[in-house]
């Protein structure tokens, strides 16, 4: 079985962040997000990876390799355009041949995982096996009408849903897909929808299951979603400090790696200080995610992701829900209000009435 994996797109959600970085390459905890689906499929044994890749690529090769970090073989496929789910399937056709694959949206996260689910779609002789969850608001979805596991229709944000349950960014199939993919129109939106090949496998009479995700599902495309996946990783990791503690107070879960520096400061977990930071004078958490060789000095950071090579100093209001790019300088030129929210992309300076 091999996997493949979505790492294209233009992350036209997370702007300005991603007008410079690939939006699978967006750090929560400190980490890619699309590491975290490498890891969960690495772990149910799957050793082969292709990647649609596109304007990005050469970002996202750099920073994934060849996979022997993962002791995996990745295979890159370049798609045209970003033409849909579905097209992207079709692109990697010559790669996948007759294999049964996972499908992973490299902007995904899912807390429990898939080994399960790969080793329930190994033993199998289903066609098709999707991952659904019950979301509040399921007009925003492809939703999914179900006869027990079985599904028996899909359809994209409908009006007047039939059932609560949305696809999540997780999917396995069989090369019967291919033929269903063959059948399509573009959609409105001018793509190939992957619901829509999904449910031509169910009007060709394929046997598609499903299975109902438990724990949560993140789609982290928008700042939104992305502060609260920080959290949630942050939440579930384990912690540890490797780092100086220089008369600071550490509270709650906090993770400092090596290198890293904290004087005369307050850490409240969950939190995480990546390699050769420096905080002093500063307090800092909870759900905050420091990258490495940031220096924050006089300021308060809270819920926030910071990435790498930042400055963050001498700050009156306390940076809140905020995504800060790499290299990006924030600090006070005057007085300041209470608080502060931004998403700035990399190499920015602001300078803070």
């Amino acid at each position: 079985m091999k996997a493949l994996i979505l790492a294209g797109g233009k992350g036209s959600r997370l702007r300005p962040i991603t007008y410079s970085i690939a939006k699978q390459l967006v750090p929560v905890a400190n980490k890619p997000v699309i590491e975290f689906g490498i890891e969960a499929i690495r772990e149910a044994g799957i050793q082969d990876f292709g990647f649609i890749v596109g304007d990005t690529a050469q970002d996202v090769m750099n920073a994934l390799g060849d996979g022997s970090r993962w002791d995996a073989k990745f295979t890159y496929i370049e798609q045209e355009a970003p033409l849909g789910l579905a097209h992207a399937v079709k692109t990697a056709k010559a790669y996948l041949g007759n294999d049964r694959f996972i499908m992973y949206l490299g902007d995904n996260l899912i807390k429990t995982g898939v080994k399960e689910l790969v080793e329930e779609f190994r033993a199998s002789t289903s066609d098709a096996l999707i991952l659904l969850t019950e979301v509040p608001n399921p007009s925003e979805f492809g939703v999914a009408e179900l006869d027990g596991d079985r599904v028996v229709r899909l359809e994209e944000k409908p009006q007047n849903p039939n059932s609560n349950y949305a696809l999540v960014g997780v999917y396995m199939f069989t090369p019967a897909i291919f033929d269903a993919i063959d059948t399509l129109q573009p959609s409105f939106r001018g793509e190939y929808e992957i619901t829509d090949a999904i449910q031509a496998l169910l009007d060709s009479k394929k046997d598609v299951r499903s299975h109902i995700v438990t724990g949560w599902w993140k789609d982290t495309g928008t700042v939104e979603a992305m502060l609260d996946a920080n959290r949630l990783i942050l939440e579930s990791m384990k912690h540890r400090v490797e780092g100086d503690v220089i008369e600071s107070r550490i509270a709650g879960d906090v993770t400092i790696e090596p290198g890293a520096k904290v004087v005369n400061s307050l850490i409240t977990g969950p939190a995480i200080i990546g390699t050769n930071c420096l905080i002093e004078d500063s307090t800092i958490g909870p759900y905050t995610s420091i990258a490495e060789g940031t220096r924050i000095s006089n300021a308060s950071v809270e819920f926030s992701i910071i990435m790498n090579e930042c400055t963050i100093e001498n700050l009156e209001a306390t940076l809140f829900r905020s995504l800060i790019g790499r290299g990006v300088v924030v600090k006070r030129a005057r007085s300041t209000p209470t608080s502060i929210c931004v998403v700035l992309g990399d190499n920015s300076t602001v300078e803070i009435p």
